[in-house]
């Protein structure tokens, strides 16, 4: 019986042939945004059922708001202005990176966090000097309970944005090439942005008519 023979050489030359190469496609969607996304729909379903209650309920009082329930708008119009200019200020941030300039994006997103603070904070100067609570009557408790909610969601939008400063430590974690993470933070910050802009029409806006 004939045994089949290799022929060294070819066995030699194979043994040293490179692998083929890991082939890496930046270019197509991270499905990590997309999960964000997703769950960015979530949560505006969530507060549209919050908006769609908020008309139902003044569509169906005789005045709105309630006597007692006064609403000012001097602080809430200051508070405004600082979150929709956060979300031009947190997008040169991205644009930074894209130019691999991280000194420049974490300037950009320490001032983001800093202008998200002092909305959080003139939130809770507004709830201290209010002068009614949650249960005082319905418009009160919609008022509570959906800037409550808004507010829950600034202070997670910090913590991104604290995360992604923090992680910007590391030489080589973001560049041009690798910014996930930011663009992350800052989709979610535009939402943030956007839900608030509803909130404030609703609430403050529509209340002075």
């Amino acid at each position: 019986m004939q045994g089949s023979t290799i022929d060294p050489t070819k066995a030699e030359l194979n043994s040293h042939a490179p692998a083929a190469p890991i082939e890496h496609h930046e270019e197509h969607p991270d499905l990590r945004v997309w999960g964000l996304v997703t769950f960015l729909i979530s949560e505006s379903l969530m507060f549209g059922g919050l908006f769609a209650t908020y008309l139902l309920l003044r569509g169906a009082a005789t005045s709105w708001p309630p006597e007692g329930t006064e609403v000012e708008l001097l602080l809430p119009t200051i508070n405004t202005i600082i979150l929709v200019s956060s979300s031009f200020v947190i997008h040169y941030g991205d644009v930074a990176i894209k130019k691999d300039n991280v000194a420049g994006m974490r300037k950009w997103y320490i001032i983001t966090a800093i202008m998200g603070a002092i909305f959080l904070a003139g939130q809770a100067y507004e709830y201290a000097t209010l002068g009614y609570g949650l249960k005082t009557n319905i418009f009160a408790n919609c008022f509570y309970v959906m800037t409550g909610f808004h507010g829950l969601h600034v202070f997670v939008g910090l913590l991104l944005i604290l995360g992604v400063l923090w992680r910007s430590r590391r030489p080589g974690h973001y560049s041009s090439h690798k910014h996930t993470g930011i663009e992350m933070a800052e989709i979610y910050w535009h939402f943030v942005d956007i839900i608030w802009i509803v909130l404030f029409a609703l609430l403050y806006i529509l209340t002075q008519f």
